[in-house]
């Protein structure tokens, strides 16, 4: 499709849902729990939504790149099943790889600091203003992953979201914890009132709630700088989903949140 058609298409789509919040402010409209899917994976069109970035931009040495896996199309001979250990992928998905480096370049030992490597949606303009998403109905993030590349560095991925407001440099994030260390595909469910909040790179002191009401951007990223990690990275991205907890395939999935701090780490502001 082309960009004027993606515009017109997101155009389109904002009108719509304008349309049902005013319905629902009438009281003719009960607000949906249904699943609602925010990006999808699964042609070049999803990918190039997406926007990369990493510390050779600044002058370090790790490598990003984000692009669509087709060999994950190939068919199943097993049934497809609800639960995160059964998942089966049978379609193109996104493949978030490279080499995580915290070394720089020669001059700058001592001025940058290497190891980050990350995507996230691109702002989305339309007719009437930049498109947003309105999580507000939903408990949780859904985002159904596979974590690949040397094992050391599975441990460091972020979740990040930036919601609409008057300070841009405001960043929600929580760490991505997988389940599996056999890179299969599984489900992961973070909730809402888990994320906190940074801004541009420091622990806001004073946690406000999220405005979940307008969503800007997803994205994640791989902080390798902050506990010294390096070596290859890949994760594979089907889907990112807002869910209820009537969704979740798997409440054994639903770890407590760790408390010591070890869900946030300095992001960079991608």
């Amino acid at each position: 499709m082309s960009r004027l058609g993606q515009y017109l298409n997101r155009s389109s789509k904002l009108l719509r849902d304008n349309a049902s919040r005013i319905l629902r402010m009438e009281g003719a409209e009960e607000p949906s729990r249904a699943p609602k899917r925010l990006f999808t994976f699964n042609s070049r069109e999803d990918i190039n939504q997406f926007a990369t970035g990493c510390d050779a931009d600044v002058g370090g040495l790790s490598t990003v790149h984000f692009e669509l896996d087709e060999s994950t199309a190939k068919p199943s001979t097993s049934e497809k099943t609800a639960t995160p250990h059964g998942i089966t992928v049978n379609q193109p998905t996104g493949k978030f790889w490279g080499e995580m480096s915290l070394a720089v370049r020669r001059g700058l030992e001592g001025q940058i600091r290497g190891g980050y490597a990350g995507f996230r949606s691109k702002p989305r303009s339309t007719l009437f203003g930049e498109m947003t998403e309105d999580v507000s109905n939903h408990e949780y993030l859904a985002l159904r992953v596979r974590a690949l590349g040397h094992p050391r560095t599975r441990n460091s991925y972020f979740v990040n979201l930036q919601t609409d407001g008057p300070i841009t440099t405001d960043l929600w994030q929580h760490r991505l914890f997988f389940r599996r260390d056999d890179g299969g595909w599984e489900d992961v469910f973070i909730p809402f009132k888990d994320f906190v909040l940074t801004n541009a790179g420091e622990l806001v002191p004073h946690q406000v709630q999220m405005y979940r009401e307008r969503v800007r951007t997803v994205g994640i990223s791989l902080l390798g700088g902050n506990s010294g990690v390096e070596g290859p990275y890949e994760l594979g991205i089907d889907s990112i989903s807002a869910v209820n907890i009537e969704d979740v395939t798997d409440i054994s999935a639903l770890e407590k949140v760790p408390t010591d701090g070890t869900q946030w780490q300095r992001p960079p502001v991608l």
